[in-house]
């Protein structure tokens, strides 16, 4: 095409000559400007024909540059022109708008009948009773703690999954948190530590990872003092400690250096402007006896405050051999926070994202099996995370065996989030993943915190409507025959242990 691209800009000079000539030139001004134009073209397609990187644009001189830049709006074309209500990925049309409904507090109904394909074969349902009764009008709150915790925490069913500063704009952070205070929930930090926008008054989860931020030496080993001052923080209620991430189980966090500010770097103790990649794995325990030492260590310099963890299941014989040390020792963690492999991110390989790690499903399964075998169930708090959104993914996930459910992407559409697609580029239009200070501008704090606290006070209130239509109270009678495909799920459980696992579970 380069012959035809030099053919084609030969003939618009020669008829542009020969227009100025026919009309004088003094009275074909626009002739002037046509062949500025031309000119400009032409050394762009020079360019384009000598450069050696991209062979489409060598190829293709000038036009090959559309390619890129219909690529570059590939996501919104997808997304307002192409997709139904029903297929966008990770969330769909529909439950992007019932994220948007219910944070905005209008009306959430959707009308004329599902547009699921309910004869597929990954459909399921709640299993209704014709003994229905009246939603429940208390606030459902579950109690986190082990007999080894001196100040357990009473928790919503519904919460703020771990996302740091870093990944989220400062007044993103501060909205959330403002809403969980006005909420009754609590707010994760993710693992990039306890900053300023996070002292909003809201209840917080202080997630401990790999890196150690906010509680690390200067060689990045975990630091006791460091963590047992920050630790007893009257609005810090709970201590996580994440072994992995469902959108990249076992590769560790990645702050990519275009948003790790001055000021992240500073609350991480890092050097401003590098890419972030936290360590795979942790430094402070390298096997399970070490890893319930840790935790132990943790609930004491904290003065008692429930510690967890947080994992994404990958072998499962590794998790039977910690509830065992769990036994050994007798000493447990306070909660387990299970994360699916369709957990979200910013930033991820897409191998990371596409092929690691159990999905959320047969992952709480799997564990709610192995902590009844060990009996330690009652004992240990189990949290949900994976593409929790609708009130009805919250009821699946506590049917099949979680006690509470924590959500990142929900609350981000509560923020104003359209799924742009561009978490980690820096260049989030809505101003939720960014650190440019002009565009996270945009997101008003005032406005969104509300917005926020609405999201959770409506999807819960749904979930009582939903439990209500089961015949039940409370979430802790939902078990898996609550589930359409429930014997499935049975059968999924007694696969992992034929010998203890009954249709109880």
């Amino acid at each position: 095409m380069r012959k035809p691209f030099f053919l084609i800009i030969i003939l618009f000079f020669s008829l542009t000559f020969l227009l100025m000539w026919f009309y004088e030139f003094r009275e074909f001004r626009f002739g002037y400007l046509v062949l500025v134009v031309l000119g400009v073209l032409t050394l762009l397609g020079i360019y384009d024909s000598l450069q050696k990187k991209h062979a489409i644009r060598r190829n293709f001189p000038v036009i090959g540059h559309f390619r890129y830049m219909l690529e570059s709006i590939s996501p919104e074309i997808q997304q307002y022109f192409i997709e139904s209500n029903t297929d966008g990925r990770p969330f769909t049309r529909n439950l992007r708008a019932l994220a948007y409904r219910r944070s905005k507090n209008v009306n959430d109904t959707h009308p004329f009948g599902t547009q699921r394909d309910i004869d597929g074969e990954d459909y399921t349902a709640l299993r209704h009773s014709i003994y229905a009764v009246h939603p429940n009008e208390e606030d459902i709150r579950i109690l986190i703690g082990s007999k080894f915790c001196s100040q357990p925490y009473s928790s919503s069913i519904f919460n703020i999954s771990a996302m740091s500063f870093g990944s989220l704009s400062s007044n993103a952070i501060s909205a959330l948190n403002r809403g969980a205070k006005a909420g009754g929930f609590y707010h994760n930090t993710g693992e990039g530590g306890i900053s300023d926008y996070h002292l909003e008054g809201g209840d917080l989860c202080w997630q401990i990872g790999t890196g150690y931020f906010g509680c690390r030496d200067a060689s990045g080993h975990f630091n006791p003092e460091a963590f047992e001052e920050k630790a007893n923080w009257l609005q810090v209620k709970m201590i996580e400690i994440k072994l992995s991430q469902g959108a990249k189980p076992g590769h560790g966090g990645v702050l990519p250096g275009v948003k790790n500010t001055p000021e992240i770097a500073q609350i991480r103790g890092l050097q401003a402007g590098t890419t972030v990649l936290s360590p795979p794995a942790h430094t402070a325990f390298s096997n399970p006896k070490e890893m319930i030492q840790f935790v132990d260590q943790l609930r004491k310099l904290s003065g008692g405050k429930p510690v967890g963890i947080k994992l994404c299941i990958g072998r499962t014989e590794e998790f039977i051999e910690l509830c065992k040390e769990m036994i050994s020792q007798e000493v447990w963690p306070d909660f387990i926070t299970i994360d699916g492999a369709e957990g979200g991110t910013g930033a991820a390989p897409l191998e990371f994202s596409d092929s690691v790690g159990l999905p959320l499903e047969p992952a709480l399964i799997f564990v709610k099996a192995a902590l009844e075998k060990f009996n330690l169930k009652d004992e240990i708090t189990l949290i949900a995370s994976g593409k929790v959104l609708s009130a009805f993914s919250i009821v699946k996930n506590i049917a099949l065996g979680a006690d509470i459910c924590n959500s990142a992407r929900g609350f981000m559409f509560s923020l104003g989030c359209i799924q742009a697609l561009r978490c980690n580029s820096n260049d989030c239009p809505t101003g939720v993943a960014t650190q440019k200070k002009s565009l996270a501008k945009g997101l008003v704090v005032t406005e969104k915190d509300k917005r926020v606290y609405h999201f959770h006070k409506n999807t819960v209130a749904a979930v009582k409507e939903l439990i209500g239509a089961a015949g039940h109270y409370h979430t802790e009678s939902l078990s898996v025959h609550d589930l359409v495909k429930g014997d499935e799920m049975i059968k999924l459980a007694n696969r992992y242990f034929p010998d203890t696992v009954n249709t109880q579970v």
